[in-house]
């Protein structure tokens, strides 16, 4: 007995060592843990204003989109869940908007205890940042200035819904709009999103504030704080900044030349709001997942705008999913060199290592390739239109939330899939690649030039 107690010690130690040693092995099996653990407790009677239990595919479905920072779910958030529903699924998005390894790493950091190397890779993995050095002091920044910022958000969006709902109600909703917004879940309290409220221009500007600090990158926030100047910011963060305030201007205009005609959503709206609700749209479809227009309404142009917008995403170490920025300007940047005939890929006098075009590359193929399976799945499952199939799996993919409305009427093999793809989204199909070891060996032959015509 002896014996195999102390083989059982051995492998459970080998087999946290090997976890370790590979930070995106850590960290999909993390997400994976959390999102179980998640399910299975929010499936309890406890949690719901029933008293009735939840199916656990739809527990484990709600509590993935919440670990992922998504927003989909299957049911009404502020009908189904009561107050202990909505708390939980609260730490959730916190947990899943820092990254699971914050948890493992607080409690030690409160405790001022010494940080593991080990830990330090993981952290690093996880902030998708190129070196260990300065990394303690970057993630005690993003834990300062994370709960900073939802603090903030949380007082501006008090001054509306307090008066609305009173203190204690008002209070409660501010902090898990603020906290939700700031990680990109798009969960709301509201019901039907804030398309009430789509009017209230604090309410607006607040979280699509949020909504954008949140998509930059904490990398790119602490290096806006500490050099204040555009010229100072390293390549990485002027890169974010151009695509990020591109693609909310572009968004903005395409949204409201599209819906502000006859039949569109923002027809009756009158300028000012129409360009509110468009900068909102813009915003929150790069991976926040609320919405302040009926998206079923809305013309399939718009549509295909928004999944454009959605599959680009946030920027890299931030709460945001997506393609993300930095990939999406790598590829432009590409393109236009191949078109200028130039031998290298430069931005700001800086070239661009062919790896790191080769990576976006892999990534795109990856991640559009996903998608167009799913899709091409649930074509076939599902009784839905193809364009809604279509906005439902790149909101997954992305960890966006936003729906045309068939999440809670998609079947079980549906759910499962869009499960997966929030999943996938929110770890990255790269890290999950890495995760497994699939990783070539080291070639020390180099081939003879292959001549194959293109284009």
């Amino acid at each position: 007995m002896r014996n195999i107690s102390k083989n059982k010690q051995n492998f459970l130690e080998k087999l946290s060592d090997k976890i370790t040693s590979n930070p995106p092995l850590y960290l999909t099996l993390g997400f994976a843990i959390l999102i179980i653990i998640g399910g299975c407790i929010l499936s309890l009677p406890i949690f719901t204003r029933s008293g009735k239990a939840t199916n656990l595919v739809d527990s484990i479905f709600v509590a993935s989109s919440a670990s992922c920072v998504t927003g989909l779910t299957t049911v009404n958030t502020a009908e189904h869940w009561n107050t202990y529903g909505h708390i939980l699924i609260l730490i959730l998005i916190q947990i899943g908007g820092l990254g699971v390894m914050t948890l493992a790493t607080l409690f030690p950091l409160l405790l001022r205890k010494k940080i593991g190397l080990k830990s330090r890779q993981i952290l690093k993995e996880q902030l998708n940042i190129d070196t260990l050095q300065g990394i303690m002091k970057l993630f005690r920044y993003v834990l300062v200035f994370t709960f900073l910022v939802e603090i903030l958000g949380a007082i501006l969006l008090s001054l509306s819904f307090v008066p609305i709902f009173g203190m204690a109600k008002g209070l409660w909703y501010s902090i898990f709009h603020s906290v939700s917004a700031f990680c990109n879940a798009g969960f709301d309290l509201l019901g039907d999103s804030i398309y009430p409220y789509r009017n209230d221009n604090l309410i607006n500007i607040t979280l699509m504030s949020l909504v954008v600090i949140g998509g930059l990158g904490f990398m790119v926030t602490a290096e806006i704080f500490r050099k204040k100047s555009f010229e100072k910011l390293s390549t990485h963060a002027k890169l974010v900044l151009i695509i990020s305030a591109s693609l909310i201007v572009i968004g903005t205009l395409a949204f409201y030349l599209i819906e502000s005609q006859v039949g569109g959503v923002l027809y009756k709206e009158g300028f000012k709001n129409s360009i509110m609700q468009s900068a909102f749209q813009s915003i929150s479809a790069r991976t926040a997942g609320f919405y302040s227009v009926k998206l079923n309404q809305m013309h399939d142009t718009s549509v295909l705008l928004l999944i454009i917008l959605m599959v680009i995403g946030g920027s890299p170490g931030s709460t945001a999913g997506g393609l993300k920025t930095t990939t999406f300007g790598v590829l432009i940047l590409s393109t236009i060199s191949i078109f200028k005939q130039e031998d290298e890929v430069t931005i700001f006098k800086k070239h661009i290592e062919p790896k790191i075009i080769r990576k976006a590359l892999a990534i795109i193929m990856v991640y559009l390739g996903l998608i167009f399976i799913v899709i091409f799945i649930l074509s076939l499952s599902e009784n839905f239109k193809v364009i809604d199939i279509s906005y439902e799996v790149s909101s997954a993919f992305a960890t966006v939330g936003a729906s045309r409305g068939i999440t809670g009427d998609l079947s079980t093999l549906g759910k499962i899939l869009i499960t997966i793809s929030m999943y996938l989204g929110r770890i990255g199909p790269m890290t999950m690649a890495y995760s497994i070891g699939l990783k070539s060996k080291t070639k020390y032959i180099r081939y003879p030039e292959a001549n194959i015509s293109i284009g």
